[in-house]
């Protein structure tokens, strides 16, 4: 896959996958509520952020050493394909048979 010239910030990345992933913060948003309400603690609500914001810092961490294992870059190989036009010539000229002749 050929590399990009474009090397994204890790934490523009992380605030846009924040964005994408905002849903699974929800659980923590009812702690929040359920600590002005039911006087639940707020040690809860942190963890729970916490844990949110640590699964997608690990998942951009996973995805970024993916990334990292396919960017090998791969060995020259010799063109091998006769009908390709670098130095295919598809008829010889009778003096270059005749000088492979001698």
């Amino acid at each position: 896959m050929r590399k990009t010239k474009f090397n994204g910030s890790f934490f523009i990345c992380l605030i846009f996958n924040m964005g994408l992933k905002f849903h699974w913060s929800i659980p923590a948003w009812i702690l929040l509520a359920l600590h002005f309400w039911l006087e639940v603690p707020i040690w809860l609500f942190w963890a729970a952020l916490g844990i949110w914001l640590g699964a997608i810092i690990l998942w951009m961490l996973i995805i970024k050493w993916a990334v990292k294992c396919g960017d090998e870059p791969a060995s020259y190989q010799e063109n091998k394909n006769p009908y390709s036009s670098k130095g295919y010539k598809p008829y010889k000229k009778e003096s270059d048979q005749n000088n492979s002749d001698k």
